[in-house]
């Protein structure tokens, strides 16, 4: 290794010295600065200039000392924030030397908000190690509700967020339930609050998802939400939670562990509560299943009717009987139809009366016309139909009577039974001395059997 040092004077005796140009210089002592490695340093701007190149010109300073700085445009396009004149900032840096004037610099590759990088690297620091534990995989990821029943929100009672959340709910659902749980959202003791908000919203037993939310800020004042007890206080909670924290931009510990991270807390309410028209929609789809289904019964107990007809046999008892259980049917029918009928008016009042909160009082008076329209109607084509049953099965009875053999003795005709009311076909049925009954169209004839023929 040559350990010469060019800037070492010759000695007296020297023949010959080694003269250098400024330009030699300046050059030399530019190579000479930048052989030094990429530094972290920290500072406060001061003369900051940005001319229409693009290019950042300022200094560096503290409190006894200060160095001129550059940073080209194709390094100072990435900085997230504005720079400015007593901005305190941390940059990584090499040490060069600009020729021209002899002036000692250094060239910026990267700049950040002094304080804010400690943050940063503790942010990534717990990421990977929340990450490692598994408190991120999707696996462990529990469902959201498509349908909530009481949503819990915990955020500042007067903070933006809570007033956008619910804006949102009023509009898409006002009846589903809200809860605030109430908490700090920044500060030192925020992460603490919100841990025992969500152990107060676990242990109360109402809620069937959290909504951890609040509005947009700087690092600093969104940290309590990278806070690894409260990261670990949402993986163990068993109540699914959404996470809403600051912009879109914006991402916090608790976004990654939450179970469903939404850009902002009104993209959060909008992704939790569904839509009342939808609602209505579904209501409307209840109802037309409601009417194939009692459409469907009454065909049902119009083939029963119809199979009991066809099994009919006898003339009298049986077709009494018949009569009765269709009798009996058609109360049943009756009551079912009225239950259903009864059951539904009154999950259509549950449903109308929450919905009425929305106060859209038009749509909801015209959806209730037209199921009492619907509903009358239901019950003209049943009586109808009953009306036109029990007519054919007058008609089915008079048909049988036509050709009953009682009907046949008013045509003259008798009808003999010996004396265990046997009907007597044939002469060998009956012996001389044997008493037997005649009966005729109107009242019958005891009689004594004196002489028998056989034809």
């Amino acid at each position: 290794m040559n350990t010469t040092n060019p800037f070492q004077q010759p000695q007296a005796n020297d023949s010959q010295r080694k003269i250098l140009s400024v330009t030699e210089l300046n050059r030399l002592a530019k190579s000479t600065l930048e052989q030094i490695p990429l530094l972290w340093i920290e500072g406060e701007i001061s003369n900051f200039a940005a001319p229409s190149s693009g290019h950042w010109y300022f200094s560096l300073k503290d409190k006894s000392a200060q160095v001129r700085c550059a940073m080209f445009r194709n390094r100072n396009q990435s900085v997230r924030f504005r720079a400015k004149q007593g901005t305190q900032v941390l940059v990584r840096a090499k040490i060069s030397l600009y020729e021209g004037r002899g002036d000692y610099q250094i060239i910026v590759e990267h700049m950040e908000e002094a304080g804010l990088g400690k943050l940063h690297r503790e942010f990534e620091r717990l990421k990977h190690k929340l990450s490692e534990q598994g408190l991120f995989s999707a696996e462990h990821k529990k469902p959201i509700p498509e349908w909530p029943l009481h949503i819990g929100v915990i955020t500042s009672p007067t903070g933006a967020a809570v007033r956008d959340v619910c804006s949102v709910l009023k509009r898409r659902f006002p009846a589903l339930p809200v809860t605030v749980i109430p908490t700090s959202v920044q500060g030192n003791q925020a992460a603490q609050e919100i841990i025992a908000a969500l152990k107060l919203a676990e242990n109360s037993g109402l809620f069937d998802v959290i909504l951890l939310t609040r509005g947009g800020g700087s690092l600093e004042d969104l940290w309590c939400f990278n806070d690894e007890n409260l990261a670990h206080a949402i993986f163990d909670c068993p109540i699914p939670v959404v996470s809403a924290v600051g912009h879109e931009i914006d991402y916090t510990i608790s976004d990654f562990v939450a179970d469903l991270r939404a850009p902002t807390p009104s993209a959060a309410a909008e992704m939790l509560s569904p839509n009342v028209n939808e609602y209505i929609a579904r209501l409307n789809t209840q109802v037309n299943k409601l009417t194939q289904l009692m459409r469907h019964s009454i065909t049902s107990q119009q083939m029963t009717v119809t199979n009991l007809r066809a099994r009919l046999k006898h003339p009298g008892e049986r077709l009494q009987n018949q009569g009765q259980k269709l009798d009996l049917l058609e109360l049943r029918m009756h009551q079912v139809i009225q239950n259903l009928l009864t059951k539904n008016k009154q999950s259509l009042t549950n449903c109308s009366q929450r919905i009425a909160l929305t106060s859209p009082e038009k749509s909801i008076q015209q959806n209730r016309q037209a199921i009492n329209a619907l509903d009358k109607r239901l019950t003209l084509q049943i009586d109808q139909r009953l009306i036109a049953q029990n007519a054919a099965i007058e008609n089915a009875a008079k048909r049988l009577h036509s050709v009953s053999p009682l009907n046949v003795l008013n045509r003259g005709y008798a009808m003999v039974t010996d004396r265990n009311t046997k009907v007597v076909t044939d002469s060998n049925q009956v012996a001389v001395g044997d008493r037997v009954n005649i009966r005729l169209a109107k009242g019958e004839l005891n009689c004594e059997v004196v002489e028998l023929q056989d034809k």
